[in-house]
Order: C-alpha cells, then structure tokens, then sequence
C-alpha cells in the first residue's frame, strides 16, 4: 500500500540513524535485525526518497514493509503503474546505505525495474555509510 504523499519527509539524522542499526547486518557482520528495526529502516529510507523525489510516476515496493510513490511526472490513477521498481528489504537497504549500486542489483536481478521512468541511479544512495 503507497504511503500517503501528505506525510513529512523524515528527518535526515534519524533516517541515518535507522540505517545505521542495520548496518553490521547489510555488512554480513550479525544476524538479522529485529523485524521492528528492519522495518523502521526500510521505511524511513523509502519516506526520505519520496521526500528527496516528489511525485507519482514511479512505485518502489519493498514487500512487506512498505511502497511509496515518488519521482515527478505522469500520475497513474488505476491498477499497476507503468514504472514499478520492487525488492527485498536488504536489497534497499543496501541499496539506500550506498553498500550496492543501482545497475548492479538490477543485473543481480536483484531489484525489478519496469518502465522509462524506473531508474532510481540519481536518487542513491539516500545514506552513505561506507564499506568499512
């Protein structure tokens, strides 16, 4: 379900925060996180992008935890939208954290991208904790 447009974007200490918690995790240096924490992450990251990205033309998905619309230009009003970015919590985490790029998770298959307007490259990474 798309998060509602009116809400503020989060504050950019706490979005760090949140990926900062998964971050030995993403680095495969802990076990999984949490649910709570996992999901605060993936959707505090996903709200700061629609922050970052105002619009409607593009759903990224991150099942279960959230999906937003962002990215200005044509607004789809009924059934799937023409450009749809989807994958698994980790996957935008470390996508979000700067840990993997864009193209390379696409390839990895990874990350589904459909339609002209599903290439989030220019919005990533939203944190940027590093490698190590």
């Amino acid at each position: 379900m798309p998060m509602a447009a009116q809400r503020r974007a989060p504050d950019p200490a706490e979005v760090r925060d949140a990926v900062a918690a998964v971050a030995a995790w993403l680095r495969d240096d802990e076990e999984a996180p949490p649910r709570d924490v996992l999901a605060t992450a993936v959707r505090l990251s996903l709200r700061a992008m629609a922050g970052d990205a105002p619009g409607n033309s593009v759903e990224v998905r991150v099942p279960p935890f959230a999906a937003v619309q962002c990215v200005s230009g044509p607004r789809h009003t009924r059934g799937t939208p023409p450009n749809v970015v989807e994958t698994d919590a980790r996957t935008w985490l470390e996508l979000a954290a700067g840990l993997t790029r864009f193209s390379d998770a696409v390839a990895a298959g990874r990350v589904t991208a459909s339609g002209t307007r599903a290439d989030l490259t220019a919005l990533l990474p939203l944190v940027k904790l590093g490698r190590r």
